[in-house]
């Protein structure tokens, strides 16, 4: 049986990387409207200053504390803080491996607001960030891109581990028997896996697992290993790979089996669904003041 302790974002980080970039550092006063970027999230960490957030249709976010803000997937908002005082935020566009199919930005709520004091292990690397940010060091660009990475896996893990996702992917990686079903399959996805096989490491019974992963995830244990199998065959079609080596990696017999599970999820066969694939571009995403 898997140890509790297994990494539960190992497999899920090697196949679907995320990274990031800079895009602003320093004093935002007055009324700011950010551009929504064409794909990817964005990661605002706020060092000092109030700010109040307005997204479209929703209610405002008052933030009086240092704090973190981010979004898996473009939206538009507007920050306002004093026009004299301003606040000091560092800022980096975040692209996810995979775009809008990434299981992990699309595991995520349209926002995420969290306190910096909030998320244990931050505090070293936040200070080197925000160090860094504020200064004109060599290489800063370079070491900051790395640390909001560091900072994007520890909030993964705080949202985890508090359960702070309610449904889906992450509330399943948050429980404390069903994630060791998640971390099987996303590892091993070439298994034959089956319900009572499932069950079993994770120590339920095949009934009470099969409505747990259900209430829990929002889908069958048998519906995720697909969705998850046809993901990871989407990046390796994106990467070119051969379909007969794809249909073994990810636990189907041939191609042809690989074929009508990729229709029947995606709509498509693997071929068309790659000739209509274009690559994804990456934007700035740069604050505008008004």
């Amino acid at each position: 049986m898997l140890d509790t302790c297994t990494d539960r974002l190992d497999a899920l980080l090697h196949h679907f990387p995320v990274r990031a970039r800079l895009f602003h550092s320093g004093s935002l006063c007055g009324v700011t409207r950010f551009d929504t970027p064409e794909s990817g999230g964005q990661l605002h960490l706020v060092q000092h200053g109030e700010l109040t957030v307005e997204h479209p249709g929703q209610a405002a976010l008052h933030i009086g504390e240092p704090s973190l803000l981010f979004y898996p997937r473009p939206l538009a908002r507007r920050f306002i803080s004093d026009p004299q005082a301003g606040a000091t935020l560092a800022c980096a566009q975040l692209q996810f491996d995979g775009g809008a199919d990434n299981p992990l930005a699309g595991a995520l709520p349209d926002v995420v607001c969290v306190s910096l004091k909030d998320i244990p292990g931050t505090q070293a690397i936040l200070e080197l960030l925000f160090t860094e940010a504020f200064n004109h060091y060599c290489g800063r660009e370079a070491l900051l891109d790395r640390l909001f990475e560091a900072v994007f896996i520890q909030l993964l893990r705080y949202l985890m581990e508090t359960g702070a996702i309610r449904g889906g992917m992450l509330a399943g990686m948050s429980h404390p028997r069903l994630r060791r079903a998640l971390v099987a399959i996303h590892e091993q996805p070439q298994q034959d896996w089956t319900l009572d096989a499932l069950a079993a490491l994770c120590g339920m019974s095949r009934s009470v697992f099969a409505n747990s992963f259900r209430s829990t995830l929002g889908s069958t244990p048998g519906a995720y290993l697909q969705g998850w199998r046809i993901s990871l065959a989407q990046q390796m079609l994106r990467r070119g790979q051969a379909l007969k080596l794809i249909a073994d990696a990810v636990g189907y017999g041939s191609e042809a089996a690989l074929a009508r599970a990729f229709k029947a999820h995606c709509g498509q066969t693997p071929r068309a669904w790659r000739l209509a694939q274009q690559p994804a571009s990456l934007t700035n995403g740069q604050p505008v003041n008004q």
